[in-house]
């Protein structure tokens, strides 16, 4: 397969993928809240999506590297999720709709990161660029984010299962396209994580991305229910939430520049604080320009940390851990973490409604403190021995 093959194979598939993330993220606490559950209820729904992956992603892990395959498993890993979420709108009440979850999000969750691996072969074996393969999903999050904003100002959320559903068929579609990228069985024992949760500043940096990961929970869970209930159209969400994206992906086109000048633990710090501004900005105001302008920063409290999260990694880790750390740190920052907090956020929405951002804004300055703790700590070499 030629270079420009599978550049274009791997595009289609994050475009697939990050169609149905756009759906997803944004709209389905509308389509949740048209189902009759209260913010608390939302919250916990939202909670079981991260204590799914959290679960999920390992066991699928560990099938797929079992069998050395990666094209197939994702193949199946679309259509299974294709599939469940036509079980959404059979669901009827609190119960119902968590079993439909947790199933659903099996293997909607563990599709991205099958996928990435896939992606991280591909690009090495063919020379490619990924961050200009990566970008197309980030394209496809925002064009739909602002069509569905559109679409709803005249159709009902309960459309959106099945738009989620057509979204992951057309991944599936994009998936059986990819490489059939292989790597051989390792039988061997992975090296011991231990030494990795024994030390203070992989402690620190786990500490600092977890509290910006909870501190982005009641704007994943309740951002578009609480502008919606301020007066704002569907389509000025959808061109909210893109207008986030659209942040993220410019600060990714000058990556390395901006890593190479301000370093992975200060741009711990510059997520932490820029989330304690941004925060503060949606628990103060829903004023229309002013959520635009808080939107921004978004390139800041996620871009800003992934980045630092991602060199801190490949710095401060010894490649014979590299992969247990990327393990661990999605395990507790982006699954445990966030998963134990959502329904706090839940239950903060319902009795403070948008001054439940404070809250996060609390988190994100606890999260700058402890980045700030990391940078008096590490001197940007390894933090184990080889």
């Amino acid at each position: 397969m030629s270079r420009t093959g599978a550049a274009v194979r791997l595009a289609a598939f994050y475009g697939g993928i990050f169609v149905a993330i756009g759906i997803n993220i944004p709209f389905w606490p509308l389509w949740l809240k048209d189902r009759g559950l209260a913010p608390t209820d939302i919250g916990l729904l939202m909670a079981a999506t991260y204590l799914t992956r959290l679960a999920a992603n390992p066991l699928v892990g560990h099938w797929v590297d079992h069998r050395g395959d990666r094209r197939r498993p994702m193949l199946i890993l679309a259509l299974a999720a294709a599939a469940l979420w036509l079980l959404f709108p059979l669901a009827t009440g609190f119960a119902a709709i968590l079993g439909v979850t947790v199933l659903a999000m099996i293997p909607f969750s563990s599709l991205m990161p099958v996928g990435d691996s896939l992606a991280m072969m591909v690009v090495h074996g063919h020379k490619l660029d990924y961050g200009r393969v990566r970008l197309w999903g980030s394209l496809a999050f925002i064009a739909t984010a602002v069509a569905v904003g559109r679409l709803l100002a005249d159709w009902s959320p309960a459309m959106l299962p099945w738009l989620v559903s057509a979204a992951l068929l057309l991944t599936a579609a994009a998936c059986a396209a990819l490489p059939d990228a292989r790597v051989p069985r390792h039988d061997a024992p992975p090296p011991p994580v231990r030494p990795l949760l024994t030390c203070g500043v992989f402690l620190l940096f786990l500490g600092a991305m977890a509290l910006n990961n909870a501190a982005h929970t009641v704007y994943y869970a309740f951002a578009t229910i609480h502008w919606k209930t301020a007066g704002l159209s569907d389509a000025a969400i959808g061109l909210l939430w893109s207008e986030g994206v659209v942040a993220e992906v410019a600060l990714f086109a000058f990556s390395n520049r901006v890593v190479g000048r301000v370093g992975p633990g200060r741009l711990l710090m510059v997520a932490g604080v820029a989330g304690a501004v941004r925060w503060a900005i949606l628990g103060a105001t829903s004023d229309m320009a002013w959520v635009a302008a808080s939107q921004i920063l978004h390139a800041a409290t996620f871009g800003c940390a992934h980045l630092g999260a991602m060199h801190f990694i490949q710095r401060a880790v010894p490649p014979s851990l590299s992969v247990r750390a990327q393990g661990v740190y999605s395990a507790i920052a982006v699954g445990l973490v966030p998963g134990l907090t959502t329904p706090l956020s839940g239950a903060l929405y319902e009795r403070l409604a948008g001054g439940s951002f404070l809250a996060m804004a609390g988190l994100s300055a606890a999260s700058a403190a402890l980045a700030w703790l990391l940078l008096r700590r590490w001197n940007g070499g390894r933090v184990l021995p080889g």
